[in-house]
């Protein structure tokens, strides 16, 4: 799959899921839902770090991967927090709702401004094999078993553009 179109794919879906979140009205199901949205959310933000950011590294995108690197640390650090908090705990709703709204964010200026470009820089046949090691990466992940977890080591610094 086009890496590009496999990231709008995710990024629809990551959004269904932190609406689904807020709309859910029992502990149990909200806390199920969320660890879902938090380990495709790692998973994900995971892929762009480590496959995909990598590889569209260039001239015209450097800027943008840097800031989307400092999103990323941002949505780390609120999903950290969130992760030792219950659903009924009073902060969890208004700290779940700046995580959806920064998630939100994010994909929008991947999609206005990252995406583009990568599209002028990658033809096809490149961006086909570039979504092919980015899913390779994010069933990886998923066989770790809960990825967000991972998320409370790595608040530190945003990740590196090597």
């Amino acid at each position: 799959m086009d890496s590009i179109e496999l990231l709008e794919a995710q990024h629809r879906t990551l959004e269904d899921i932190l609406r689904k979140v807020l709309d859910t009205s029992d502990e149990i199901s909200t806390a199920a839902l969320f660890a879902k949205a938090g380990d495709e959310l790692t998973i994900h933000l995971s892929a762009e770090e480590v496959v995909f950011y990598p590889a569209v590294k260039a001239r015209r995108t450097e800027d943008i991967l840097l800031e989307s690197l400092e999103e990323h640390l941002s949505l780390k650090r609120l999903l950290a927090d969130l992760l030792v908090l219950a659903p009924s705990d009073r902060t969890f709703e208004p700290k779940f709702k700046v995580l959806k709204e920064q998630v939100e964010h994010h994909h929008k200026e991947e999609e206005e401004h990252l995406f583009p470009k990568v599209r002028k820089l990658l033809d096809a046949r490149e961006r086909e094999a570039l979504g092919s090691e980015m899913v390779a990466h994010q069933e990886r992940r998923r066989r770790e078993g809960e990825p967000r977890a991972s998320v409370v080591g790595a608040t530190g610094a945003a990740a590196r553009l090597d």
